[in-house]
Formats: structure tokens, sequence, C-alpha cells
């Protein structure tokens, strides 16, 4: 494979394995922490949501900064700050563990987080040509998944050593990515003139373009509400299995479990990207959701886990096909803001998904959560099924 033998690409890719295997160990250690601290959903839920909610609070202007400054420099920074955040709540924990700083320091992470995803489009771009970028994206799909295989088992183990360990690691898989970023050579942007538009028109230019765009429009619109059901999901199973008296390592195996689904699925993905049409493999994600009605019918932590599986093998091939177009329809000037709108559009109701499970989840059964959950999720996919920007979407060949 022809991104094999691309330096820089395998040295991004090496930068963010680590980078992601650290904060698959911390995001399973972030609710067992707290609720080995405070025995609250609904305060576990609160974590979440501050290391989420940058994201959208953030992308915006995280976008602009993208394409007006060194997208490398901002990397290289927001690696700083992750690690310095995941530094010092490992010490608040080993020293002092109360539950204050670690929303403050999960939201600092998340900070970090919202401005290297608003570079890491363009740095993808900068090193694959279009043609490759579907490939380049199933790849970067099939390491978060490996990652999250072996993370959460390893984490939950790790905070049955110690409960700042998971932390103390991911601080030190920052430090990698920021080494691999130092290492590559090719510029993370074109070459492009000084900006003559204000901020506020910067970002409006971005988001003409997006909105002018039915495909781009409908899948961000469709994965704001899959990135509001799913985190939710996955914190469920986190509070469902503490509830069923499962250890952290346990409930690892579950989250992993999931992850390995998803690496299958990533495995799958070019030949199901040539054998079937976009808009088909677009509502096999949204109606594989559905999934998790049977813990429902059956309440069991197991069965809550089983029925995540669907989508989760249908997950990187959808991002495969959307992503990839998305990327290569874009101009190079325009990709950090409409990566911003694209992103504030798909992931305001993120950070939500998890708040509004564990408040769920603190005054009502596991089962009626879920049920609440699956009514939209129904709901999503009958929208996805109406769509007529799914019936006709572009093929990759014409906007390469």
């Amino acid at each position: 494979m022809a991104l094999r033998r691309n330096r820089d690409f395998v040295l991004l890719q090496a930068g963010q394995l680590l980078s992601s295997a650290g904060s698959s160990l911390s995001g399973v250690a972030y609710p067992l922490l707290v609720l080995s601290l405070t025995h609250s959903p609904p305060k576990a839920g609160l974590v979440a949501f501050a290391r989420l909610l940058p994201s959208p609070l953030f992308g915006l202007p995280a976008g602009a900064l993208a394409d007006r400054r060194d997208r490398r420099q901002i990397m290289l920074t927001a690696d700083v700050g992750r690690a310095a955040a995941m530094g010092a709540l490992a010490l608040v924990i080993a020293f002092d563990p109360t539950f204050w700083p670690i929303p403050v320091l999960a939201f600092l992470e998340g900070t970090g987080d919202a401005f290297f995803a608003a570079c890491a489009p363009g740095a993808t771009r900068a090193v694959v040509p279009a043609a490759e970028l579907p490939a380049a994206v199933s790849v970067q799909q099939a390491r978060s998944a490996a990652v999250g295989v072996a993370g959460p088992p390893l984490g939950g183990a790790l905070f049955g050593l110690g409960r700042a360990l998971p932390f103390l690691a991911d601080a030190f898989s920052y430090a990698f990515s920021f080494a691999a970023l130092l290492a590559m050579r090719t510029p993370f942007q074109q070459p492009r003139d000084a900006p003559r538009l204000h901020l506020r028109e910067q970002l409006a230019e971005g988001f003409r373009f997006l909105w002018g765009q039915p495909f781009l429009r409908t899948t961000a619109l469709l994965y704001a509400v899959g990135n509001f059901t799913i985190p939710a999901y996955l914190f469920a199973l986190v509070v469902v299995g503490r509830r069923h008296a499962l250890t952290g390592g346990q409930i690892g195996v579950l989250l992993a479990v999931f992850s390995a689904s998803v690496f299958l699925g990533s495995l799958a993905s070019p030949v199901v990207r040539n054998r079937v049409s976009v808009r088909a493999i677009v509502l096999a994600e949204l109606y594989a959701g559905l999934g998790v009605l049977a813990y429902v019918v059956w309440p069991s932590v197991y069965v809550l886990a089983a029925g995540l599986l669907p989508q989760a093998i249908v997950l990187p091939i959808t991002d495969s096909v959307v992503i990839g177009r998305r990327i290569a329809m874009t101009p190079d000037r325009l990709l950090g803001r409409v990566e911003a709108v694209r992103t504030t559009l798909a992931r305001t109701a993120q950070p939500l998904g998890p708040l509004v499970a564990g408040i769920l989840l603190g005054a009502m059964s596991g089962r009626a959560t879920i049920a609440i959950f699956g009514v939209l999720t129904l709901a999503l996919a009958v929208c996805g099924t109406a769509s007529r920007a799914l019936r006709a979407p572009p093929a990759l060949a014409e906007v390469a």
C-alpha cells in the first residue's frame, strides 16, 4: 500500500496511535474515578461533559486559527497543554483526590483536543493524495479501534493498581505525539496570503461553503444526533456495569469489545466501499443503532454491550466514505473553517450525551434511559431514509 511508504503519514499515525492509546486509558478511568470518589452518576456525567464541551465551544475559533496560522505549531502547542493537564490530574489524584479539579482539568484536556482536531484534517490532506483519502481515513479508524481494544481493559487494570496511573500514561502519550509531529517534514498547509477578512467573515465563508453542499450539510446534521447518542450509550454501559458489580477491568473489556468491532469494520471497509453505495452505508449505521433496544427487553449489561456492536462495525465504514469526501471536496484555504463549522454542528450535542445520560440514570432505571435514547436513534434513522442529499452523493473521482 502506498500509504505504508509515506513517511510523514506513518509518523502522523504513529503519534496519534500513542495519543489515542493514552486517551483510551484515561477515557475509561474518568468515570471510574468519579464513581469511586462520589458514587454519583450525574457527577461522572458532568466530567464527561466537561471533557467534550471544548469541541463545540472552541471549534469555530480553532478552525479559523488553523487557516490563519501554522497548523503544526498549533498541534504542538495542543500536545503540550494536554500533557500538562493529564500530568497535573495524576498529581492531584496521587496526593489529594477531590472532585472539583477533575472536571476543570478534563476541560483543559478537551480544549487541547479541540485545537488539535481543527488542524488534523489539514495535516492528513497535506501528506496524502486526494484519491487515497478514504483509505487514509480507514487507516485512522483502524488505528483508533485497535487502541480501543487494548486501552479500556488496560485502563481499568491500571486504575485498579493506582488511580493516577491511567492519567500519567496519557500524559506520556501526548509527549510522544509531540515528538512525532516534530519529525515530520511536509508543511501542513499550502502557501496562502494573509487573511483579508475579519474573523466573523472568515467563519461565515466556511459556513456558506458547507451549507451550500447538500451532502456535507446533511451528514453534519446526522452526525450531530449520532454524536449525542453514542457517547451516552457508552457512558451508560459504564454506569450499568458498576450497578452489576463489575470491576473496572471487566467494564474495560466490554468497551474493548466495542472497539474490536470498530476494528473489524475498518478492515472490511475497503471491500464494502467498493460494493455498497454511500447511502446504503450511512443508513446501515443509523439503523444498526437500534440494536441497543434489546436491553429494554432483557436488561443485562451484556445485552447492552452486545446491542452496541452492530453500529460499531459500520461506524468506520461510514466515516471513511463521509470524511474522505468532505476533506477532498473542501479547498485547502477553507479546510480549517469548514471543519470548524462542521464540528460545531456535529458535536454541539456531544457533551450533552453523557451529561443527560448521567442525569437520567440518577433519576430512573437504565432500562428507561436506554429506551429514551433508542427513540431518538429511531427518529434519526427515519430522517436519514427521507434525506434527498444521501440519494446522490458526490463521486470521489469528481471531487478529487
